[in-house]
C-alpha cells in the first residue's frame, strides 16, 4: 500500500497556515523534518499533519508557539499554561467591558475624553483648564486618590474657583488679593472636610516637573500670582495652629 505524503506547500494548505509558518515551527523545534525524497524533497504524513493541527489548535487558544514545548512536557505543564491563559482571558475580557462603558459614557458626553478613566457625566463642564490639569495629576496621584478627587469634582464649584477660572491675565493688585483670599478661605474649608486633601497638596507628587510645567502653561500670569499668594495665605495658616 503507497502511503500518502504531501509537499510542504500541500501540508501548509491542509493545516489551514501559510509555508512561512511550517518552516517557523521547523526552526523552533515544534514541527519534526519529515523524511526527503531522493531528489530532496520532503514527505509529510499524517502523524506531521495532525501534528501541525494541534499547534494551530493551541495556538488559536492563545498559547505561544515558543511555551508549547514546555507546557507538553507533563500534564502538569499543560494544566497551568491553560490556567495561566483562562485567567488572562478572564483579566482581558474584564478590561474590554470597562472599556466599553467608558465608551458609552464618553458617546453620551464627548468632552469625557479629556478626562482621566472612571470620570462621569457629572464633571464634563468642568473647565478646560481644570480637565487637562486632571489628567496630568493621574499621572502622578494613585487611583485612589484620583477617585476622591473625582467624587469632590461632582460637586458644584464654589463661587472662589468660577471667579478665579475667569481671571484676565491683567487682573489688578486688588482683584488678585481678594480672590486669593477667597480661594485660600475655600481650601481651609475643604481640607477640614476632607482631611485626604491636604495631604495632596503638600505631597511630593505635585513637586513633580509634569504638574509645575502644566500649571505654568495652562495659567495666565494672574492665575498663577493668585496661586502663590493663596499658597502664602495657607502658609500662614499653617503657622498660626502650629503656635496654638
Amino acid at each position: 500500500m503507497r502511503w500518502m505524503a504531501w509537499s510542504t506547500r500541500e501540508l501548509a494548505e491542509l493545516a489551514g497556515t501559510t509555508l512561512k509558518t511550517v518552516r517557523y515551527y521547523h526552526r523552533i523545534g515544534l514541527l519534526d523534518e519529515p523524511e526527503r525524497t531522493t531528489n530532496g524533497y520532503k514527505q509529510y504524513r499524517v502523524e506531521h499533519l495532525v501534528r501541525l493541527l494541534r499547534i494551530r489548535r493551541l495556538v488559536d487558544l492563545g498559547i505561544q508557539p515558543s511555551d508549547i514545548p514546555a507546557m507538553e512536557e507533563s500534564d502538569d505543564g499543560v494544566e497551568q499554561t491553560l490556567r495561566a491563559l483562562d485567567a488572562e482571558l478572564e483579566a482581558g475580557i474584564e478590561r474590554q467591558q470597562r472599556m466599553r462603558k467608558e465608551l458609552a459614557l464618553i458617546l453620551q458626553r464627548r468632552s469625557l475624553i479629556d478626562l482621566p478613566p472612571g470620570y462621569d457625566g457629572e464633571t464634563a463642564d468642568l473647565p478646560e483648564t481644570e480637565r487637562s490639569l486632571l489628567m496630568l495629576f493621574s499621572r502622578v496621584l494613585d487611583s485612589t486618590t484620583m477617585t476622591r478627587l473625582q467624587e469632590l469634582n461632582a460637586a458644584p464649584r464654589p463661587p472662589s474657583q468660577a471667579e478665579f477660572d475667569a481671571l484676565p491675565a491683567d487682573a489688578d493688585e486688588a482683584t488678585r488679593r481678594r480672590v486669593a483670599e477667597g480661594l485660600a478661605s475655600t481650601a481651609r474649608h475643604e481640607f477640614e472636610t476632607h482631611p485626604f486633601l491636604k495631604d495632596v497638596a503638600t505631597s511630593e507628587a505635585l513637586s513633580e516637573p509634569v504638574i509645575l510645567h502644566g500649571l505654568v502653561e495652562l495659567y495666565n500670569p494672574a492665575q498663577i500670582d493668585v496661586l502663590q499668594r493663596m499658597n502664602k495665605l495657607l502658609d500662614l495658616t499653617a503657622q498660626e495652629e502650629e503656635r496654638t
